[in-house]
């Protein structure tokens, strides 16, 4: 990188950001689309320190008899526990559209596992 003026500030990022706020707009977006909401739960997990929600997203087929529910293996992702890590968003965004998605092999897995997924853990580290 060349600069062209002494005491030029640069600001370098190795991802392109995901912040809390595109966190929040992503998992409204999916509550608000007919075709995603029925597929996906979302709940607080804990308020942080700061006060901000921690959400905990529930993915599976809801329309089983609850023992089968119940049954169910469950498998528990998260991301974002180090706040520059935003790659791990990215990740989580593609992993969430997937299993809330149409597809044979999405279906498949909602029929037989419980998802739970924590796509922010560390709210605060990354707001601020």
């Amino acid at each position: 990188v060349t600069f062209p003026h002494d005491n030029d500030q640069c600001y370098l990022a190795h991802c392109y950001p995901f912040t809390y706020t595109d966190l929040s707009r992503f998992i409204a977006k999916l509550e608000a689309d007919p075709a995603t909401a029925h597929r996906m739960r979302r709940r607080t997990l804990c308020q942080t320190l700061a006060g901000n929600s921690c959400d905990l997203l529930t993915i599976t087929a809801f329309n089983a008899d609850p023992a089968a529910l119940l049954a169910r293996k469950g498998v528990l992702i998260t991301a974002r526990v180090h706040p520059g890590e935003t790659q791990a968003s990215w990740m989580m965004k593609g992993v969430i559209e997937f299993l809330t998605g149409p597809s044979l092999d999405a279906k498949i897995l909602r029929d037989n596992f419980m998802f739970k997924i924590v796509p922010m853990l560390n709210p605060d580290g990354v707001i601020n």
